[in-house]
């Protein structure tokens, strides 16, 4: 006689593990918390030296941090995507700026980045198509029909519109300063508009995921009740 009392596997919802294995993968892929420290060394370096000896000391100089970075980076068999990425990141910013002929220049690769971001994530949300819902679809392959659940396209949404916020104010901060031809605050801006909005933008991001999963797993809860 089969036991009808026995639970059936739960599928609805991802299993932790995976998820947080998969969250971690995809850090590691940026660069993990370190990487995000490294990113900011060649800009720390490349300020000064550009005020005290000129432009080409200042190329000089964060190519060569950015070198020792991606040595030290291959050294510790840390993921090579993410450092080789970076490296090639300081190199395009130098030849800008050396083709440009000024310091400032050194930022320009990093303003309408910014730009190209804010303009992808802003249109995602104005079709309804919120960029990080669908980042998140694709790490959790458990979890791809949140489009089906208003609550968690609304909670997407907002965390879309909040990473729109963060790399808007990145090109327009940053683009006025460089009209200004403040390279020294350009250097600033990029170092304290790097860490502190990520960081609350991510908040956001988690408590959206938080939501959204919730009213994903209750959608598929009264569905099986049906």
């Amino acid at each position: 006689m089969s036991d009808d009392s026995a639970p059936a596997p739960s599928t609805s919802e991802p299993e932790p593990e995976l998820t947080a294995a998969r969250g971690r993968a995809i850090l590691d892929q940026m660069g993990g918390i370190s990487g995000l420290i490294y990113s900011s060394l060649p800009v720390v370096v490349f300020v000064p030296v550009s005020t005290l000896f000129g432009l080409m000391p200042a190329i000089s100089a964060a190519l060569g941090v950015a070198t020792l970075i991606l040595i030290w980076r291959l050294i510790r068999h840390d993921s090579v995507q993410p450092a080789v990425s970076g490296f090639f990141g300081v190199g395009i910013s130098a030849l800008i700026a050396y083709v440009v002929g000024e310091s400032k220049g050194f930022f320009l690769l990093g303003i309408w980045t910014s730009l190209f971001w804010a303009v992808v994530f802003g249109v995602s949300v104005l079709i309804r198509r919120p960029m990080v819902g669908y980042i998140w679809g694709w790490v959790n392959s458990h979890d791809r029909d949140w489009r089906e659940v208003r609550k968690a396209v609304v909670a997407f949404d907002i965390a879309t519109v909040i990473w729109v916020v963060v790399f808007a104010s990145r090109f327009l901060v940053q683009q006025h300063l460089y009209q200004a031809d403040q390279t020294g605050w350009l250097g600033v801006a990029r170092i304290a508009m790097g860490w502190p909005l990520t960081a609350a933008a991510a908040l956001v991001t988690y408590l959206a995921i938080r939501v959204a999963r919730n009213a994903l797993h209750a959608q598929q809860g009264v569905e099986s009740t049906d």
